[in-house]
């Protein structure tokens, strides 16, 4: 008889929250400078945008687990694009997709590199959780433009960090939890 390993409760997997999957969980690879957003912080994001998520078309920038475009397809977003750079996250984001039974899209690629493609694809919801050394300034005002006119972008930062000044945009909610502030940023009109 083969002995299997037990990892602790909670180590590489989180929660989906809510919606046609809540409870499901994915896994993830042991990978440096990723920390997927807690729950607590994808609560407060998702009821920030309960009224929005519905029908939308989201990006997940920098996509990692997953955590967050995942949670806006359980939650009733009519798509969701995730962009990784790590070929070893994206085929295991193909995995727990597939497990979901979902197929939609993943890049793998760089954020700039994606959002310099000549695509013309535009995003109700952008979800922005870069590595928290990262400078993040300059993709910010060329992400706008995958923005559609009333899109929402939600950046995470470390608490030390902050969230950016941006001109093109006010902050419509922000939030902080642990280690980390957030925010919900829309483009002036």
């Amino acid at each position: 008889m083969q002995r299997r390993e037990l990892k602790p409760a909670g180590h590489n997997q989180l929660r989906i929250i809510a919606g046609k999957w809540r409870g499901r969980r994915i896994e993830f690879p042991a990978a440096a400078q990723l920390r997927p957003t807690p729950n607590r912080v994808r609560e407060t994001l998702f009821n920030w945008l309960r009224d929005r998520i519905e029908g939308s078309a989201c990006l997940d920038l920098f996509a990692g687990s997953g955590a967050l475009g995942i949670e806006a397809l359980s939650r009733g977003a009519s798509s969701s694009l995730f962009v990784e750079q790590d070929r070893k996250l994206a085929e295991n984001l193909r995995v727990q997709l597939d497990f979901l039974g979902d197929s939609s899209r993943i890049v793998q690629t760089s954020a700039s590199k994606f959002i310099d493609s000549a695509d013309d694809e535009l995003f109700d919801i952008v979800f922005t959780d870069p590595p928290f050394q990262m400078q993040i300034d300059e993709l910010l005002d060329r992400l706008r433009f995958k923005l559609r006119l009333d899109g929402l972008l939600y950046v995470e930062q470390a608490i030390e960090t902050g969230l950016p000044d941006v001109k093109w945009g006010d902050w419509h909610r922000v939030g902080k939890a642990g280690s980390v502030c957030y925010g919900l940023l829309q483009p002036r009109r």
